[in-house]
């Protein structure tokens, strides 16, 4: 009888514990750092280009050395910043980050203007390869983005819900990680004149 007390109780905690979320938050905070390292490396394969598209930009753009220097500073602050998987856990790093990329790309947005001015440029076919390229990468930043920040969220909702709660705080101790926000000024559309 007391074989069958114990062994009822036993399977009781072992199924209790098999639901606590251990193993699921565990699992949830990697595809966060999974999901960060796509986003570092959309932002990495911008930073290659733009060398490139500074390069052939300056050979039809001599004068235009204010914009190609903002550009050139801007990548180089971006590539001054030690990333790291560690960067989703601080969110004052995270902003700072952010704002160095979005530095970057109001700068790749002036050059896309200066671009405008030189029609030899823009049919360039090595310009239209980078600017593509380019443009692909945006789209890639994007797409990380949106699915770090997924990621994010299905994250905080696995260690803000119960039992998980309970087996974060006393054993775990993860906490929320912060997702991408719009950059300041971007809820207002740009003004477009010709």
């Amino acid at each position: 009888m007391k074989r069958i007390i114990l062994l009822v109780f036993s399977c009781i905690g072992l199924s209790l514990l098999s639901g606590c979320g251990y193993n699921s938050m565990q699992a949830a905070e990697e595809a966060v750092f999974a999901a960060w390292g796509d986003v570092e490396a959309s932002y990495q394969r911008r930073a290659d280009l733009i060398p490139n598209l500074v390069e052939v930009v300056k050979g039809y753009a001599k004068h235009e050395a204010d914009t190609l220097t903002a550009v050139t500073e801007a990548r180089a602050k971006v590539g001054s910043m030690q990333v790291s998987k560690d960067l989703v856990n601080n969110p004052q790093a995270l902003e700072q980050f952010q704002q160095a990329q979005g530095q970057l790309s109001g700068a790749l947005s002036r050059l896309m203007v200066v671009v405008e001015r030189y029609p030899d440029l823009k049919a360039n076919q090595n310009f239209m390869d980078l600017q593509n390229q380019l443009e692909g990468t945006e789209n890639r930043i994007n797409v990380a983005r949106v699915r770090y920040n997924k990621t994010v969220q299905d994250f905080n909702t696995s260690i803000r819900s119960f039992p998980n709660s309970l087996t974060n705080s006393l054993l775990l101790h993860l906490t929320r990680k912060e997702p991408f926000k719009a950059e300041e000024g971007s809820k207002t559309a740009p003004k477009v004149k010709f």
